[in-house]
Formats: C-alpha cells, sequence, structure tokens
C-alpha cells in the first residue's frame, strides 16, 4: 500500500489533473442555498457527483428534500436516470445527511491512474446534468425555503 504522505500525494495529483483537464467553474458551494451542495467524490473504491443537503436546521433539511422529491420524476427521466435519493446518508464521520448522488458505474480507485480519465468523464457529464437541472428548478426549489 501507500505511505499517507503518498496516499495524500496521489489524492491531490487527482484533483489537480481533474482541474487541469476540464478547467471551468462549476456551482458546487454557490447555490445561494445554505447546506445545499453539489461535490464530486472520489474515494479509494468510488466516485460519484452528489447534491448534500446538511443545513444546521433539520427542518430546511426535510423542506429541500421534499422539494427535490416533487422533482424526481423530471430529474429521472430527463436529467439523471441513475440518480439515487438517501435520505439518510451516513457519512464517514457518522453524521446523517440527505444526499442525491449518482455513483461512477465502474470499477474505481483513486489510486489506480488508469481509472482516472474514465471518471474524469463522468463527472463533468453527471455534474453538468446536476447543473441544468439546478438552474431549470432553482427557483422551485428555494420557493421551499
Amino acid at each position: 500500500m501507500f505511505s499517507k504522505e503518498e496516499a495524500a500525494q496521489i489524492r491531490k495529483d487527482f484533483w489537480v489533473s481533474f482541474g487541469k483537464s476540464f478547467p471551468r467553474k462549476w456551482i458546487k458551494y454557490n447555490t445561494q442555498i445554505k447546506g445545499f451542495s453539489f461535490k464530486f467524490v472520489a474515494e479509494r473504491k468510488y466516485a460519484m457527483v452528489v447534491l448534500d443537503i446538511e443545513h444546521p436546521d433539520e427542518i430546511y433539511n426535510e423542506v429541500l428534500f421534499e422539494q427535490l422529491q416533487s422533482l424526481k420524476t423530471i430529474l429521472l427521466n430527463e436529467y439523471l436516470p441513475e440518480v439515487i435519493f438517501d435520505d439518510a446518508y451516513a457519512l464517514e464521520t457518522g453524521k446523517i445527511i440527505k444526499r442525491l448522488y449518482v455513483q461512477f458505474p465502474e470499477k474505481f480507485s483513486i489510486y489506480n491512474k488508469n481509472s482516472w480519465k474514465a471518471c474524469y468523464e463522468f463527472f463533468v457529464e453527471t455534474m453538468n446534468q446536476f447543473e441544468f437541472f439546478y438552474y431549470e428548478y432553482e427557483d422551485y426549489i428555494k420557493q421551499a425555503l
């Protein structure tokens, strides 16, 4: 395996390479909704694109998640047919959040550079679809608050 330092360098190389290969500004945390953010996730055994709902006030989390569930058919049929809605996703820290996500369908490891290119393409395609959906329904989603 890798030392802690080697593993950290590989993770850094992965993200630097992604940024250089696909230089653009993603929406990520700039949704203007507190606790509502898009993220790229790449770990030892999986990669995914996620929409996390983790507002400090649980009522806001419920309302936002319900608002997204009301758009579920549209999201599945027109944008991301593989999206998974999870109202109790457990983070590695043990914190439970609400998450919508699409998992990279191929075998992946951040430590295997041979899997990076396909993952990058998945990230771009999936995040683009998430962003198209969000921009189209942003006003409706914000109505929940």
